[in-house]
């Protein structure tokens, strides 16, 4: 991994998003529960939804552009930032389906699960595709100053929900993962975030578990 570049926000967003999905998929597949009423009321569900598109958008805004430009002339790999691109654009009208389908009391069920198993199934793929294949080409062919300029506009579009995506971000991590996310934010968002945000996420009940952080 090259010293210029700290991959650190990418992997945690990425260990996030995968959490969310195992939550999503637990919550669709439960024989207990309708799905419906849980999701249509799950904080989880619209804070995943948030850092996707917060995540996606970043991406789209500022780092493949940035690779656009510096692979001119190297086709192949500017056709693999075609399929990131693509592999995005697939995944937000499963969201809005899923969103849909939501408020059909009389809606179909299976056809909730369906489309559940798709967006579980698209985005992990996506992940496991982007760390395989993009983020080696990140390594070798971005500038510090280009990374440094795509984590400014990821941190813009997490500031929009910045009480709530920050400690959802650092849900899970690991002792150094989490300094090194906290070390990014200013000390007024340090202060709020360890002071207020992580505490009234703690007792949150994101997927309608019954228990905090659930």
């Amino acid at each position: 991994m090259s010293d210029a570049i700290d991959l650190t926000v990418m992997y945690a967003m990425h260990d996030a998003l995968r959490r969310e999905l195992a939550h999503l998929d637990r919550v669709t597949t439960s024989v207990d529960r309708d799905p419906r009423q849980v999701l249509a009321t799950a904080a989880g569900w619209e804070l995943f939804k948030k850092a996707v598109h917060a995540h996606h958008a970043a991406e789209d805004d500022a780092l493949w552009p940035s690779l656009r430009r510096n692979l001119a002339g190297r086709p192949k790999d500017l056709a693999l930032l075609e399929v990131m691109e693509a592999e995005h654009a697939a995944i937000d009208p499963v969201i809005r389906a899923i969103d849909e389908a939501l408020t059909d009391p009389g809606g179909d069920l299976l056809r909730l699960g369906q489309l559940a198993d798709a967006l579980v199934c698209g985005l992990a793929r996506h992940l496991k595709h982007e760390e395989e294949a993009a983020v080696p080409l990140i390594q070798r062919m971005l500038t510090a100053e280009q990374w440094d300029h795509f984590g400014r506009v990821h941190a813009q579009h997490l500031d929009q929900d910045a009480p709530l995506l920050m400690p959802w971000l650092l849900d899970g991590a690991d002792a150094s993962t989490a300094q090194r996310l906290l070390a990014r934010l200013s000390e007024p968002a340090y202060s709020a975030c360890t002071a207020r945000w992580i505490p009234a996420y703690a007792v949150l009940d994101r997927w309608s578990t019954g228990g905090s952080t659930g």
